[in-house]
């Protein structure tokens, strides 16, 4: 079934787009939220009015992705995070880390959107990480991971208490009033 969308789907297409869908798809989901409208003369018509303003939106996320990119570019993250004396992290930097941090620094960008080689980093290091913004445009993030300084102390292992058993601490009494 051909639809017109009505608003940007995701996996599918954007405002405007002419799709071909399953017709269950469409009934079920895409016309009761009114994400999309059958494709007719009537709906083309009326997409054809709207193309003006549909292209200005379109035109207006390009130039937000680009200015978001030059920003992304110019930013290098630096992340802190406990490890071993190896380099090994104890956890793992994974994109929801890094969209955690993006949100710091005042940036709103999707978990899912941010790919990371090979999943997660698992060890201390200079990453490359890549953002996909909108359409085809993606921006390449630096991300360096480093180690949570240890709060080193005069011995590493705690003081280790001696135990005594009831039968020392019974004894020792005994033992002084034997003496006096």
């Amino acid at each position: 079934m051909k639809v017109i969308l009505n608003k940007d789907v995701k996996h599918l297409g954007e405002e405007g787009d002419v799709k071909d869908v399953a017709n269950g798809y469409a009934r079920n989901y895409l016309f009761p939220r009114e994400l999309a409208l059958p494709c007719n003369d009537m709906t083309l018509a009326f997409f054809e009015s709207r193309k003006a303003e549909i292209e200005a939106k379109k035109a207006e996320k390009r130039a937000t992705a680009a200015s978001l990119k030059d920003k992304l570019e110019a930013l290098a993250i630096t992340l802190v995070m406990p490890a071993g004396n190896n380099g090994k992290l104890y956890g793992a930097v994974t994109n929801q880390t890094i969209a955690d941090e993006l949100i710091k620094l005042g940036f709103e960008i999707e978990r899912k959107r941010i790919e990371l080689p090979g999943l997660t980093f698992k060890s201390v290091g200079k990453y490359t990480v890549t953002v996909k913004l909108y359409e085809s445009a993606t921006a390449t993030l630096q991300v360096v991971v480093e180690a949570q300084p240890h709060a080193e102390s005069s011995s590493s292992k705690p003081v280790r208490q001696e135990r005594h058993s009831r039968r020392h601490e019974e004894a020792a009494p005994e033992t002084a009033a034997d003496a006096e």
